[in-house]
């Protein structure tokens, strides 16, 4: 894939997610895990754009502290997010084994709001990045 435009593939992945746990919240039951989980992927997806579109290796990872200090090392506005950061990692892959943590339709809505608020702040940072 043209490098220049990899960051559009990993925000299309990203937009996908989000919209998933959005459309997700009108189940009944909703599926907490899967809305929260779907959260956390769009939100590393995000900073992995941001990344890439930064000419940066990603780092295989979902922890999305370790993400967002490598982005923070680019922009310091980075830093904006990261308390949604640290509030959505907890949501990763570890969600979707048994014995997970108690949700309830609160952490959902939270975390829509979480991703919602990196998706736009990486996204005006795109807007405005030179590379």
């Amino acid at each position: 894939m043209n490098q220049k435009k990899e960051h559009l593939e990993w925000i299309e992945l990203a937009e996908q997610d989000l919209n998933s746990g959005i459309y997700l919240m009108n189940m009944v039951p909703k599926p907490l895990e899967i809305i929260c989980y779907h959260c956390q992927q769009s939100a590393e997806k995000y900073l992995k754009a941001f990344l890439v579109k930064n000419e940066e290796q990603i780092v295989r990872t979902h922890d999305l502290t370790v993400l967002h200090l490598k982005c923070k090392t680019i922009d310091s506005d980075i830093d904006k997010i990261k308390k949604e950061c640290a509030n959505l990692t907890n949501f990763s892959v570890n969600i979707r084994y048994p014995f997970h943590i108690e949700l309830k339709e609160n952490d959902a809505k939270m975390a829509i709001e979480n991703s919602k608020k990196i998706k736009r702040l990486i996204e005006y940072k795109l807007k405005t990045c030179h590379s």
